[in-house]
């Protein structure tokens, strides 16, 4: 199947070799802007014979820097292969799939999927309401029972990268100081951020091999606001595959927190969000046996992901004021959970 290089590509009759539909005309337009950079999403509005209204399109990102992350961590490969493994065994809801490639080198793709742009959204930087918090944190507690003990076969096709893969180890650091050189010289940083980034690097294989070691799951991977819509029932729908992972559970949890919710209601819910979380583990089929330690790899994950707002950094525009403070936010509660949960002391 042809990959389209850009939207340009995109045509009735592509789209139909593509899909199976019977599909006779299309009009495009770009959505997400500003809400991340690792691929390039198109509402396509279709006509047709029994065809929907609309479906949406990922290609391969924008920007160069961010293509070039995306194929050496080989996110595209695993959104794609997302639809074809592991879809179905998704206690969330989730997109329906139509169909998607990757590049044998991994640095283009194309991802069909429903259009779940009905829902309701919640931009990240405006933050969560602690009642939605909870339930995305027990829907993600669902998640991690269903794949509990469960990564390494998805590992083993590609459809999920082992926090242990060298090539986080290879990628990061240098991504990260590009990032950080970025972010330092473009934006006041929080005196936390600029006490931990410097020593980040350093300290991050002891992190990945901690949150990488028993016991795992399927991680999501970007579990964040911006990728959890809710129906009209209130039920969390989940998007965006790219960075599905063997981890620890603690993994998605810290970055949800941290990163979904307004500093003062994290502060005030953290710890109880974590029970709660913990609750559904075992109400799910969890063996407390295998909990005792999440609230350590909490820990250690929130200090990690500081990753993401640095590397993402990289494609973003800061002249864009929506790019710009998501960057902010992101560094700003990150710097919030390093003070709240003396995280400096795990760079020692």
């Amino acid at each position: 199947m042809h990959i389209p290089a850009t939207i340009d590509e995109v045509t009735a009759a592509w789209l139909a070799a593509a899909t199976g539909l019977d599909v006779t005309a299309i009009d495009t337009e770009i959505i997400g802007v500003g809400i991340g950079v690792s691929s390039a999403v198109y509402r396509l509005h279709l006509t047709g014979n029994d065809v929907p209204e609309t479906l949406v399109l990922k290609l391969s990102a924008l920007d160069e820097a961010a293509v070039f992350t995306c194929s050496m961590l080989r996110m595209y490969e695993r959104e794609v292969k997302f639809f074809h493994e592991l879809v179905d065994r998704s206690p969330i809801h989730v997109p329906n799939g139509f169909g998607g490639a990757v590049s044998d080198d991994g640095t283009s793709y194309f991802l069909l999927m429903e259009d779940k742009g009905g829902h309701r959204v919640i931009d990240q930087i405006e933050g969560m309401e602690i009642s939605d918090a909870e339930r995305a944190l027990d829907e993600l507690a669902r998640w991690h029972a269903e794949f509990w003990g469960d990564a390494d076969r998805f590992v083993e096709t590609g459809a999920a990268v082992s926090l242990a893969d060298p090539i986080y180890l290879a990628v990061l650091p240098v991504v990260f100081a590009e990032g950080w050189e970025k972010v330092s010289s473009l934006m006041d940083v929080h005196p936390a951020i600029g006490r931990v980034a410097p020593r980040w690097a350093e300290a991050m294989p002891s992190m990945l091999a901690t949150l990488s070691t028993s016991p795992t799951t399927v991680c999501h991977g970007d579990y964040r606001a911006d990728n959890i819509f809710f129906d009209t029932d209130d039920a969390p729908v989940l998007l965006d595959f790219q960075l599905t992972g063997l981890g620890s559970p603690s993994y998605d949890l810290a970055y949800f927190v941290t990163q979904s919710l307004l500093p003062d209601v994290a502060a005030t819910h953290e710890r109880s969000l974590f029970d709660r979380y913990i609750g559904g583990l075992h109400a799910a089929g969890v063996s407390p046996d295998d909990t005792g330690r999440l609230w350590d790899d909490y820990r250690v994950a929130s200090l990690f992901c500081l990753v993401y707002p640095i590397v993402a950094s990289r494609g973003m525009d800061f002249d864009d004021p929506r790019q710009f403070a998501l960057i902010e936010t992101m560094n700003r509660r990150c710097a919030r959970a390093i003070e709240a949960l003396d995280l400096e002391a795990l760079l020692v």
